[in-house]
């Protein structure tokens, strides 16, 4: 099985992938506060996570989004097998 999604919606709330097997929607609050950078990790890097959107997503290679949100930050990066772990 793929790990790549053959299809990426983003909307302000929800980032939508239909994968081979099936589809997933994650909520922009769950995947700002499931962000694994170094600031957040440190806990430097802080959100109202009920008020976040996205505001883009960027392809890292063949293997992550980038996600960037609207508090501003933009240095998660969300490989495809861990945004489909997220979203069971």
């Amino acid at each position: 099985m793929s790990t790549l999604p053959e299809a990426v919606d983003l909307t302000p709330a929800t980032l939508r992938l239909r994968w081979p097997d099936g589809a997933s929607a994650l909520p922009a609050a769950r995947l700002r506060a499931a962000c694994r950078c170094g600031d957040c990790r440190a806990g430097r890097s802080r959100s109202d996570g009920a008020a976040v959107q996205l505001t883009d997503a960027l392809p890292v290679g063949r293997y992550a989004l980038q996600l960037v949100f609207s508090d501003g930050h933009d240095r998660g990066i969300y490989p495809w097998a861990w945004l489909r772990e997220l979203a069971t």
